[in-house]
């Protein structure tokens, strides 16, 4: 069972995920799409470990 934090978590890197594909995966773009800063951004993309190239070859499936 997924507790409400994981369940969180999931959904800001699903936002920050769909956000960067409208922008064509332009941080500063993506960021303010969702009202936060770049430096934010960055950060959660890191702590998500999101790739443009993990992301693509997942829908490719």
């Amino acid at each position: 069972m997924e507790t409400l934090k994981e369940k969180i978590k999931e959904m800001e890197r699903e936002e920050i995920i769909n956000a960067l594909k409208d922008c064509n995966w332009v941080m500063a773009k993506a960021a303010r799409k969702l009202g936060i800063t770049e430096r934010m951004i960055g950060y959660k993309i890191k702590k998500y470990g999101i790739r443009i190239k993990e992301v693509r070859w997942i829908e490719d499936e």
